[in-house]
C-alpha cells in the first residue's frame, strides 16, 4: 500500500509498532517502516486489523482519534471501526483487496508492487494451503506471476527461511506441547527467549503444531513483557477460532485466529484451552 501511495505521488508514513521480520527485507520499502511516529498525518489508513487494538501502540486515539480513519481488511470478526470500512471476508488477504484497488485506480502492476502484493496473498494462505483459496485468488496470483513476481523466490524466503534463534525457540516451546481431547498447545515465555536476541514471537510454531495427526485446533501462549498473553489459535476445516478470539477481545478468520489476554500464562493457558476443547466438542 505505501509503494502504491508513492508511486502516485504521495508521501506515507509507513509505521506498526513491531519491526519488520528480517525475512521481508526483499520488499518496497521495508527499511521506511517505522515503531512511532513523530509527525501528525492527514489520513489513517489500517490494513489487515479486525479492531483498533490490533494497529498496537502506533495509533493512539488521543493523537490520530480525529483524524479520517480507512479500514482495509478481510477478517470475518471486523468491527467496523473506520470512518470508511472496505471489508471482504471473501478474500483470501488483504493484499487481494490492494490488487483490485491497483486495477479500479489503473494504476500498472510492475514487478515491485507484484512482488508485494503476493507476498501477502503466499504467507497470509501457507502456500495456498487454506481452504479460502479460490479460483480467485489463483487468477490473481497468475497476473501478479505475469508482472514479474517470482513465486518460488517469496515462497522460499518467507515460508522456508527460519532463523536458527527462531528454531531453538521452536524446540523449547515444543518441550512445552500438551494434547487435550484433540487441542494441542505450547507456551513461550520470557524465560525460553531471554539469551536469543530480543526474539519474541515463536512465528509459525502454531501451525506446525496443528499438524500432528491427534490435533483439531492449536494454540500457542507468548507471555509479553507488560504482563499480558499473547494467544494464536489455528484449526481444522470445520472447526472456529475466530469466535473466541473475538469473545477474548481479539479477532481473525474460522481456521485462524488471536487475541492477548491479561493475566500469567498458565492460567490463561488453562482457561482457554479449556473453551478451545468446548468447540472441539461441540463439533463432534
Amino acid at each position: 500500500m505505501g509503494y502504491l501511495l508513492y508511486r502516485m505521488g504521495k508521501d506515507p508514513i509507513l509505521a506498526c509498532q513491531d519491526k519488520a521480520p528480517a525475512v521481508f527485507n526483499f520488499l518496497p520499502f521495508y527499511e521506511r517502516i517505522v515503531q512511532s511516529v513523530d509527525e501528525r498525518p492527514d489520513l489513517v489508513i489500517s490494513l489487515d486489523s479486525s479492531d483498533p487494538t490490533r494497529m498496537g501502540s502506533i495509533y493512539e486515539e488521543t493523537r490520530f482519534g480525529d483524524l479520517p480513519l480507512i479500514v482495509i481488511d478481510h477478517h470475518v470478526t471486523n468491527v467496523y471501526f473506520g470512518d470508511i470500512n472496505w471489508v471482504a471476508p471473501d478474500c483470501c488477504a488483504t493484499d487481494q483487496m490492494i490488487y483490485y484497488l491497483t486495477k479500479a485506480l489503473n494504476e500498472p502492476l510492475d514487478e515491485t508492487l507484484a512482488t508485494a502484493l503476493l507476498t501477502g496473498i503466499v504467507t497470509d494462505t501457507r502456500g495456498f494451503r487454506t481452504y479460502n483459496v479460490t479460483p480467485a485468488v489463483m487468477h490473481v496470483t497468475g497476473e501478479l506471476i505475469d508482472a514479474g513476481a517470482p513465486l518460488a523466490m517469496i515462497t522460499e524466503r518467507t515460508l522456508d527461511t527460519r532463523s536458527l534463534a527462531l528454531l531453538t525457540l521452536w524446540g523449547r516451546a515444543l518441550d512445552t506441547a500438551t494434547l487435550e481431547d484433540s487441542v494441542i498447545s505450547a507456551i513461550n515465555t520470557l524465560t525460553m527467549r531471554q539469551d536469543l536476541g530480543g526474539i519474541i514471537r515463536a512465528e509459525g510454531l502454531v501451525s506446525f503444531i496443528l499438524s500432528a495427526q491427534e490435533a483439531k485446533i492449536a494454540a500457542v501462549f507468548t507471555e509479553m513483557p507488560d504482563g499480558k498473553v499473547e494467544c494464536s489459535f489455528r484449526a481444522r476445516r470445520g472447526y472456529d477460532v475466530s469466535q473466541i478470539a473475538l469473545q477474548l477481545g481479539g479477532g481473525g478468520h474460522p481456521p485462524a485466529a488471536g487475541c492477548t489476554v491479561e493475566g500469567a500464562i498458565h492460567a490463561v493457558r488453562r482457561e482457554i484451552v479449556a473453551m478451545l476443547k468446548e468447540e472441539v466438542q461441540r463439533k463432534r
